[in-house]
């Protein structure tokens, strides 16, 4: 609910402070002190239209605050968390219009376009001017209303027509797209089977190519190999069989040397260190040699297997080209690609299972609207008597209500298949027209009232605030004691600021502001107060005689004694019915 209101540059108002009841907030003054300031300054909080000539002459902008009490769950406080406010300790609304129009938005704290505020209104606050029943003016406000009030049989039946409506446009979707993309997988299943097809006849092997790169360079330099290899062996270990006088192998010089260190080593442990390192030196040129050899026996020239390994690898190589940069991409390639190919190879059986399932759920669909339609019709009958009941509290007494529940003539959607008007007969022997155009602005704020009491009783509105307008307009007298009364029904179940004229209304308050104008000769302005006790008994008495004599006082006091009267038989005739 609304806290808090300040209101500072807006029109007459020069700054005002509203600190706001959870119940029935009344709102009056004198006409032209700026009652209807506070609507306005309301619905610049809520997004609405801006115009640099609501700023107050003077003043180089109008700025309006709003402290909201709403849960981290509501969804006002969810978007404007998306919108990055701050929602922990309540929520904080601003919104500025500059004297040459701009317009700027805050909330919680941070920068905000004003469609957010209007976005975060929607679900705080629902404001009804005689020129403002955007619910009355929207037929598809008209359905909401309805299946608002329509109770758990109503929400059941919604609720499973929206799962079976889902789950039907799911399927459908699946299906058309299926076939809709038959051509398209036939190609892709062919160049699948041929890329497969090229795998398993090659049937590369991790690693494959790294080593048929290393085998076929060793095979193309083989002679090479083979001879440097030798020379080194010769070098190392020493060629007699093909000298005539043979240099001394690598491996003879050493343990020569060693030989020639062998009776001084005891005498100096540095020199016993450098034997110790030659015969190191030794034992690894013996083993370095016998490598040698072994690798001469391994290296050899196989015109064969080089052949093969080259064909092998141009194989390998035609496969890298298309499917992958290595073998091992090409095998990950076929392996994502055999799944592939079978969820393609199944389209065909999907198809086939989903045909009987699109029939099945195209009979749920329509067998689930036709419920709905049943259980909006069942509850257009309650909410349509209610609503006239009401109205004959609201100085309406003559009009009747209807809510007529038709087919849609675009079929099925998401909401069902019905279309929803509420209609109003304002006269005995008038035709029922669409209550938008058949009330007047204060008729229509008054089907607006009743409505909200309806569904707010029914528990099916989750608006936390009401504003209204001059509901009252045209009414006087005993109906608008009744006025007032409804006003004060439906703030037992939300927060309630209604802008009056009339003392009947405003003796129901549970919190009275007052709108004052003041002028100091030159500057014309206007201040909100927060009327209690005698004030509240001055204010009441000069709206009923214009001013605050005895008799007016006297008049007053009854006023409130017989409204505080009617709360309370209210409030036993509704415990008694719990």
């Amino acid at each position: 609910m609304l806290s808090e209101l300040r209101i500072q540059g807006l029109g007459v108002i020069d700054d005002a402070v509203l600190e706001l009841h959870p119940g029935l907030n009344v709102v009056t003054g004198e006409t032209g002190a700026g009652k209807t300031m506070v609507v306005t300054g309301l619905g610049l909080l809520l997004g609405a239209r801006a115009d640099a000539g609501l700023v107050r002459a003077g003043s180089g902008s109008a700025v309006v605050e709003g402290v909201v009490d709403v849960a981290s769950d509501h969804p006002a406080a969810v978007r404007a968390a998306e919108a990055g406010a701050d929602v922990s300790d309540g929520l904080v609304l601003v919104r500025s219009v500059s004297a040459e129009g701009r317009s700027r938005a805050h909330v919680g704290g941070r920068t905000a376009p004003v469609g957010v505020l209007s976005e975060i209104g929607e679900h705080l606050v629902a404001v009804h001017g005689q020129a403002d029943q955007w619910r009355l003016r929207q037929s598809d406000q008209h359905r909401a209303v309805l299946d608002q009030f329509g109770g758990a049989p109503l929400h059941k039946a919604l609720q499973r027509y929206t799962d079976v409506y889902d789950a039907h446009q799911a399927a459908a979707a699946e299906l058309a797209s299926l076939r809709e993309q038959a051509r398209d997988r036939a190609r892709e299943i062919e160049v699948l089977q041929h890329g497969l097809e090229q795998l398993e006849q090659i049937d590369p092997q991790s690693g494959e190519d790294a080593d048929l790169r290393v085998e076929d360079e060793r095979l193309g330099h083989a002679e090479g190999l083979r001879g440097a290899a030798s020379l080194a062996h010769d070098h190392l270990a020493g060629a007699e069989e093909y000298a005539v006088e043979p240099a001394p192998s690598a491996v003879e010089r050493i343990a020569a040397a060693r030989q020639a260190l062998l009776g001084e080593v005891d005498h100096d442990p540095a020199l016993r260190e450098l034997d110790r390192r030659l015969a190191d030196l030794g034992y690894l040129a013996a083993d370095l040699a016998a490598d040698l050899s072994g690798y001469l026996t391994d290296v050899e020239v196989d015109p064969a297997r080089m052949s093969w390994v080259q064909q092998r690898r141009a194989d390998l190589t035609a496969l890298t080209r298309k499917y992958g940069e290595t073998i091992d991409d090409v095998l990950e390639w076929g392996r994502t690609s055999a799944q592939r190919l079978d969820l393609l190879m199944g389209s065909d059986s999907r198809i086939e299972a989903l045909e009987p399932e699109v029939v099945r759920l195209t009979q749920e669909r329509t067998d689930a609207a036709r419920a709905l339609t049943k259980a909006r019709a069942a509850a257009a009958k309650r909410l349509a008597a209610a609503v006239t009941g009401e109205l004959a509290h609201l100085a309406m007494g003559e009009a009747t209500v209807d809510v007529a529940v038709s087919p849609r003539s675009t079929g099925l959607t998401r909401h069902g298949g019905d279309d929803v008007e509420i209609l109003l007969a304002a006269n005995p022997g008038s035709p029922a027209r669409t209550v938008a155009k058949a009330a007047s602005g204060g008729e229509l704020s008054r089907v607006m009232l009743a409505l909200e009491v309806v569904t707010g009783a029914a528990g099916g509105s989750d608006i936390p605030t009401f504003v209204f307008d001059e509901v009252d307009a045209g009414v006087g007298g005993a109906a608008a004691l009744d006025v007032g009364a409804r006003l004060a029904a439906l703030a037992q179940h939300a927060q309630v600021v209604v802008v009056t004229h009339l003392p009947q209304v405003a003796a129901y308050a549970d919190r009275h502001l007052v709108v004052r104008k003041s002028s100091d000769g030159h500057i014309t302005s206007s201040g909100v107060h927060a009327l209690d006790g005698d004030e509240r008994l001055r204010e009441l008495a000069r709206m009923m005689a214009g001013v605050d004599t005895g008799t007016a006082l006297d008049h007053a006091r009854e006023l409130v004694e017989e409204t505080t009267s009617r709360r309370a038989a209210a409030a036993g005739a509704s415990s008694s019915r719990v």
